[in-house]
């Protein structure tokens, strides 16, 4: 185990050396539902959390607790719950903390699948999700009341790409016991939000942390900092006794494993209950991109920087999205919490609108038309007719997409080919 906090060298030991019976180097994909208990005590001190271990794969699996440990350690969390998809994982952050007549207060900065999830799954649930601008973080605490549970965010939004205010936010929501949850899925190594002030941080594991475009999965991080038993009356769910857990207190059933009552209530009641499970085999590939994510994200942000440019100097762009073409407010803040480079995500709004976005994605030849962020391949899609298409016009100008916006996510090919292809898509869009 090492003590480094470089990610280069986090990213390969985190939470493994080796296994203990064989001396296998490589994570083992422990394929498995059920694990044998040592006795009827044994079993007995598991369930009731006396003794933390393995009960049935739907709740925890060894190769899923190597990938938890190295992305909390990856992100300076204290525990980490592996889930089937970043969809699963956006859920469970809210669902964690509010039930039917709570709210959440979220930026509008959102991709388009945890927009619909807010405004009409939870809201179907009972929770409410109160959108509001973050280019003013005091929007925050306007719109907060007695039944606010949390605030919610994305640092790098897709597919706005203004970084949010991670440390502003963070700051009005902790004296009054709101846990800033922040979905860091577009730029992990780049951002930290935990060390900014956010208590939670979600992932798409599916993107950069794998890189490889194979696994659906998605990851929570406790901060292990924020004090849920401080405000009680504001965090009921961690500080009243669960009905669904024997009566448990979570601030006070915890006190001897450490301040992880977030994320053990995550695991023991929704992973539990609503089952979604990530597959070892998954977990296990997602272990093997997270091995290269540094290198990777280094070539990402580097030729997602050439691409900026060169679309700035074309006569069919109207306007590139972009941290490096922002000014004022928006620049600062890119430059404030994002440390190793702008990203891999490129947006640009192509002069004829609409029907010029569906001829340059139909005369891509290198770049992938897929609904995915973060592959190893440089991908594009036209949001308003895809990932966005389920908003209304209001709602896809409120997350940053208009008509003619087109989102580029830039991979590991030489800059040479990926500018090539992008300017004769260019060429053919402004026929």
């Amino acid at each position: 185990m090492t003590n480094s906090r470089h990610p280069e060298t986090l990213s390969l030991h985190a939470g493994w050396r080796a296994d203990a019976t064989t001396g296998s180097v490589a994570v083992p994909i422990h394929q498995t539902t059920s694990y044998q208990f040592r006795d009827t005590e044994h079993a007995s001190n598991l369930f009731a959390l006396k003794e933390l271990g393995n009960i049935y794969t739907r709740i925890g699996n060894p190769t899923l607790d190597v990938l938890e440990q190295r992305v909390a350690a990856l992100e300076g969390g204290v525990a980490a719950l592996a889930v089937s998809s970043g969809q699963a994982a956006s859920a469970f952050a809210i669902q964690n903390l509010a039930k039917a007549g709570d709210n959440v207060v979220s930026s509008t900065d959102l991709y388009g699948g945890t927009w619909n999830l807010f405004a009409h799954t939870l809201k179907d649930q009972g929770i409410e999700v109160r959108f509001v601008d973050p280019a003013d973080p005091q929007a925050f605490a306007r719109a907060t009341d007695d039944r606010t549970r949390a605030y919610y965010a994305e640092t790098l939004p897709n597919p706005k790409l203004a970084v949010f205010p991670i440390k502003e936010v963070a700051d009005i929501g902790r004296p009054l016991g709101i846990p800033l949850i922040v979905d860091n899925t577009a730029a992990p190594l780049l951002a930290r939000p935990l060390d900014h002030g956010a208590a939670v941080v979600v992932y798409s594991g599916t993107k950069y942390l794998g890189g490889h475009g194979t696994s659906i999965a998605g990851l929570i991080v406790d901060g292990g900092t924020f004090d849920w038993a401080a405000h009680p009356k504001r965090q009921p769910a961690l500080n009243t006794p669960d009905p669904s857990y024997h009566g448990a207190v979570w601030v006070e059933a915890v006190k001897p494993i450490g301040p992880v009552a977030y994320i053990i209530k995550a695991r023991t009641t929704l992973l539990r209950d609503l089952g979604s499970a990530l597959s070892p085999f998954n977990a296990f590939l997602i272990l093997q991109g997270i091995e290269t994510v540094t290198l990777r994200m280094e070539r990402h942000v580097k030729n997602a920087q050439a691409v900026a440019d060169f679309l700035a100097k074309r006569p069919e762009v109207a306007k590139v999205i972009h941290p490096s073409q922002q000014t004022g407010e928006s620049r600062r803040r890119a430059d404030a919490y994002l440390k190793g480079g702008y990203g891999g995500l490129v947006g640009f709004e192509l002069a004829a609108g609409r029907e010029a976005g569906r001829r340059f994605i139909d005369s891509l030849k290198l770049l992938y038309h897929v609904a995915n962020i973060g592959d190893a391949r440089s991908l594009a899609i036209h949001p308003a007719s895809t990932t966005h298409s389920q908003l209304s016009a209001e709602e896809q100008l409120a997350t940053g997409v208009s008509d003619g916006y087109v989102r580029l996510s830039i991979g590991l090919e030489h800059i040479d080919d990926i500018l090539a292809d992008l300017a004769q898509a260019l060429d053919a869009a402004g026929k």
